[in-house]
Order: C-alpha cells, then sequence, then structure tokens
C-alpha cells in the first residue's frame, strides 16, 4: 500500500521536472538607457570637508586670493574623465578629474583675484564634451 500512494507523487513530479521553464522577460530598453545616461550634480561654495561642499552660494563677497570650489557628483561615468571648467566671458580655467566609479563625488577649485569681479558659471563636461551639469554664481570682492 505505500508503494501505491508514493507512485502518483513520483509522477506528478517526473512531470513537472519535464514542464518548460517560464521565459524572462526582457529588462526594458528605456530604463537600460537611463542607466548608461550620465549627469551631475554641481554645487558652489568656500570648501569640501568630508567630500561635502560648506559654504555654498551663488553669491560670494570675499577678499583676494579666496579659493571657491565646485563640488560634483557624477552619475554613470565610471571609468572616465570629466572636465571641470570655470568661465566668465572669454576667460576660462579647466581641470581634468578622474571618475573611477559611478556614483563618484570629486571637486575642482578656481582661485579669485582682483579683476575676477562678476558672473561666473562652472560647467561639468564629460570626456566627449556633453555637458552632464552647470551652477551659476557671482564674484565681488571685500
Amino acid at each position: 500500500m505505500r508503494t501505491s500512494l508514493f507512485l502518483p507523487f513520483l509522477a506528478a513530479a517526473a512531470l513537472m521536472a519535464q514542464a518548460p521553464a517560464p521565459k524572462a522577460e526582457p529588462k526594458p530598453a528605456v530604463k537600460a538607457e537611463a542607466e548608461a545616461k550620465a549627469s551631475a550634480e554641481v554645487k558652489v561654495g568656500t570648501g569640501v570637508e568630508k567630500m561635502e561642499i560648506q559654504g555654498e552660494s551663488t553669491s560670494f563677497k570675499v577678499a583676494a586670493g579666496t579659493k571657491i570650489y565646485a563640488w560634483t557628483k557624477v552619475a554613470g561615468a565610471a571609468d572616465s574623465t570629466v572636465t571641470v571648467v570655470f568661465s566668465k566671458g572669454e576667460r576660462t580655467s579647466k581641470q581634468e578629474l578622474k571618475v573611477p566609479r559611478s556614483p563618484y563625488r570629486t571637486n575642482a577649485y578656481r582661485t579669485f583675484r582682483k579683476g575676477d569681479e562678476g558672473s561666473w558659471t562652472v560647467k561639468v563636461l564629460a570626456a566627449d564634451g556633453a555637458e552632464l551639469g552647470t551652477a551659476a554664481f557671482t564674484v565681488e570682492f571685500e
């Protein structure tokens, strides 16, 4: 009698083992593109401490010789480089930074001297020149 109860269970298990496994649905292409698109959050301040911006502002009244930092959090650009560009009209200064993983926080700075007063823009550019992020600020001297 024990054998007769065990046989139906064994037959059902054998049938299930032969059934084809359900097909996995492909990952939507839209989500893959969104993950691959690089971007950068950009903040401007008077310093960076523990990888966070300090003295964040869009308007600075500083002494000549003060450094102003551009902090950025780059996403979607692992194993590449980005260029941070400070610009005021035709005047620009550039700094190339490595991005070893994603997301990655890094920063660059520019020392502001007499004659640098006015409206400035800082842009983060990908290796191919695409703009990843930007921030605008003004500098005034005491």
